[in-house]
Parts: structure tokens; sequence; C-alpha cells
């Protein structure tokens, strides 16, 4: 059984202060909000083997404000592809995991997360901004996962 958590960064700031959509870090109102549901993910007893993240300021800042509520101490890892990634590179790069990688957290961007749960589930809204779903795949390999052995298990929002 294989469990992939997606989320959404939290609330950043406006992009026209910004030279690089890369460099636009999170509001105040975000901090706290990745911190909030970083502290409803420790509630639900989520605790990944692995957390990775796209590199972009305000996905970076949400992965580790949310490591740390969960206690995740092993230090989150960051992945380009994942910042303005096309879904096919995202589902390639999740197929890369080491298969001893039981439970992997993905933060980053839309409209990628977003693809990425229509793909494996009938989830069918917008992934908004300090979200979280979790999916389960039946098969012990990464390279297995597809919409066939997935299950949509909860949504996780403030």
């Amino acid at each position: 059984m294989k469990e992939l958590y997606i989320i959404r960064h939290a609330q950043k700031e406006n992009n026209d202060n910004y030279e690089y959509d890369y460099d636009v870090p999170l509001t105040k109102r975000g901090i706290e909000a990745a911190k909030n549901l970083g502290t409803l993910l420790k509630r639900k007893k989520v605790l990944p083997d692995l957390i990775v993240s796209s590199p972009a300021i305000r996905a970076r800042q949400s992965a580790e404000v949310i490591a740390k509520e969960i206690d995740y101490n092993k230090g989150v890892m960051y992945n380009e592809v994942i910042y303005q990634a096309y879904l096919n590179e995202l589902v390639e790069s999740i197929s890369y995991t080491y298969d001893n990688i039981n439970s992997l957290m993905i933060v980053g961007h839309n409209p990628s997360l977003t693809a990425l749960a229509i793909t494996f589930t009938n989830f069918k809204t917008e992934l908004q901004m300090a979200t979280a779903i979790k999916i389960e795949f039946d098969c012990d390999s990464w390279t297995q996962i597809d919409r066939n052995n997935s299950r949509f298990v909860e949504l996780y929002e403030l």
C-alpha cells in the first residue's frame, strides 16, 4: 500500500511585487494557514516517510512549516519538476520514489496538483491553497500507481 498526500502551498504575496514568480513568498496569513494545516494533519496522525516540495519560495515555506508542525524531522527534499510541472512529468517524478517509501507528501502548485488528484481519483474541484488530499494506492511500488488501484481517502481543509 502506498499513500500520497498532495498539498497546495498556502496564500502567497502578490506576484507584482517580485521580479520572478519563483521568489514569491507566503503572506503572514499564508504562514498561519500552513501552520494550521500542519496542526490538522498532526491531529489526523499524518507523518509521511518523505516530504518533497517545489523549490519555489512559497512551496518551500509551506512544506517547512507543515513539516515542523507534524514533527517531521528528516528534512524536506526539493524537486524542480514540481514547480510548473506538466502532469506527466509529475507522475513520472512520483514513480521514481524508492519503494521503501510508503507514504509520500508532495507540496506544490496548481494546476498540476489538481490535475494529479483528478487523474488518480474522482476528485472534481480545484485544490485550494493550504489544502491537502490523501490518496491510497493498492500496490507495492510507486511505478505501479494508476487510477485503477487508487482510492481517494480524505480532504484536509481549514
